[in-house]
């Protein structure tokens, strides 16, 4: 049968936000039943940690040095076959509702040559999506945590009050007023929250935040290494619970439309945050706040699937990225992708079809430096490229060791052992992996 298809997914949210994932806080109950009902990815990690390049590559099944959307502010090559071109040719009926990030382009450090930041965004731009839009490129650009605008398909300025993550819901919710319903949907619900107000420097959740999550618990990292959170974890819970609730008022329109046993739910983020707890090396060359990193703060994510084929799939223990949504989204339309895209299909994982398959994930570092890391369950270990700039070039002939961690005895990441002796052969073992990982996506071998 022909699955609707809903994707749900937040901008900066950590995997441990979620009770799912080990939040000790009542914060995502809607979430939690899906984990339940569905099939729960607790190890998820992002394949790029910032928003533009994730946005990429969850649009074109490519990763962010093949498409050039390695930064923000590159906007989305007019060439890229997308996942909405996929899907409408599968029969799917599109929509999109929330955050874009990949209709302006400039350099780095430098107004945008093409700039819809503040603007419409033109169908042209859209990638591929010819329906339902309720949409602005840069969200944060033109609204706040309360108030803002958007525009529609035909290029109308749409303004709201409220709570940002309750207007955008507000706005997929039309959708269903909207649909035609002789087609299956394919919905994307792209929130902002819990990503922090750029021209603020806070996260925002809603009125009454400090005081509903002023019991928070530090995750363990955080408590070691400081930064911000602190301040800003009660407001930062806040989102996520009000992100959740969203999500309920999806599930109950679902519900009510009779579409909820005939739609496969997505729920994930782009990345995580770090709270300002890392870049802080001498090997930062870019930018940094919040992602920019290939710590587990920054690349582990939530991720759940539930309904259709992953219904009552349970925990799945494998790391898997998320590089490996377009691929499964198209499984599920009847889309045989093949290696047109990169990753696997997700089902496949769940019912471990592939006995060889490495349990490793890869990602590309950008902006704060032009970094590659790989990760297994037992090492990560990463490299830099000395002297090149993250936020100037996507790639780089030559890496030297960033850093290694040990996680299962520093699950928190606190000791780089990159020169430890004891560790060289663990070292030389991941170095040889990664260097391969690079070269498969790169089309060359790095120098180092």
């Amino acid at each position: 049968m022909a699955w609707n298809i809903l994707l749900y997914f937040t901008d900066q949210q950590r995997a441990d936000t979620c009770g799912c994932f080990g939040q000790p806080l009542d914060i995502t109950p809607n979430l939690d039943r899906l984990a339940r009902e569905g099939t729960a990815f607790p190890q998820a990690y992002s394949p790029q940690p910032v928003c533009g390049p994730f946005r990429a590559i969850l649009q074109t099944g490519r990763y962010a040095t093949d498409t050039g959307c390695f930064r923000n502010n590159v906007m989305l090559p007019h060439d890229q076959k997308t996942l909405a071109n996929y899907m409408e040719e599968a029969g799917y009926e599109t929509a999109y509702v929330g955050k874009w990030h990949l209709a302006s382009d400039g350099g780095p450090d430098q107004p945008p040559v093409v700039d819809h930041t503040v603007t419409a965004v033109p169908p042209e731009y859209r990638g591929g999506y010819t329906g339902f839009w309720r949409a602005a490129d840069v969200l944060e650009f033109t609204s706040h945590g309360y108030g803002g605008y958007l525009f529609d398909e035909n290029n109308q300025r749409l303004d709201f009050q409220g709570y940002r993550a309750d207007c955008i819901t507000d706005y997929a919710l039309e959708f269903f007023d909207r649909r035609d319903r002789s087609r299956p949907f394919f919905l994307t619900v792209s929130q902002i929250e819990p990503h922090h107000q750029n021209d603020h420097g806070h996260y925002e959740g809603p009125e009454g935040s400090r005081e509903a999550y002023k019991n928070f618990v530090l995750p363990p990292d955080l408590e070691a290494l400081g930064g911000d959170a602190r301040e800003e974890y009660p407001d930062y819970l806040g989102a996520c619970a009000r992100l959740d609730a969203n999500l309920g008022r999806l599930i109950s329109r679902l519900k009510a439309e009779g579409l909820y046993e005939d739609t496969v739910i997505f729920f994930f983020s782009d990345h995580g945050s770090h709270f300002r707890t890392r870049n802080r090396d001498s090997h930062l060359n870019g930018n940094d706040d919040y992602k920019r990193s290939g710590h587990d703060a920054c690349l582990r994510v939530p991720l759940v699937i539930a309904g259709g084929p992953f219904a009552g799939g349970g925990a799945v223990a494998e790391l898997v990225s998320t590089e490996s949504l377009p691929k499964t989204i198209l499984a599920l339309a009847g889309v045989d992708i093949g290696g047109r895209m990169i990753g696997e299909n997700l089902l496949d994982v769940v019912k471990h079809t592939d006995p060889r398959r490495p349990n490793e994930i890869y990602a590309q570092i950008s902006e704060s430096r032009v970094g590659r890391v790989i990760r297994t369950p037992d090492y990560k270990y990463a490299v830099y490229a000395p002297g090149v700039d993250g936020g100037a070039q996507a790639s780089a002939d030559a890496y030297e060791d960033d850093y290694l961690y040990d996680l299962q005895k520093d699950p928190c990441e606190l000791h780089n052992l990159i020169g430890e002796a004891a560790y060289g052969n663990v070292k030389r073992e991941l170095r040889e992996k990664l260097f391969r990982w690079i070269e498969k996506t790169e089309g060359k071998r790095p120098h180092g």
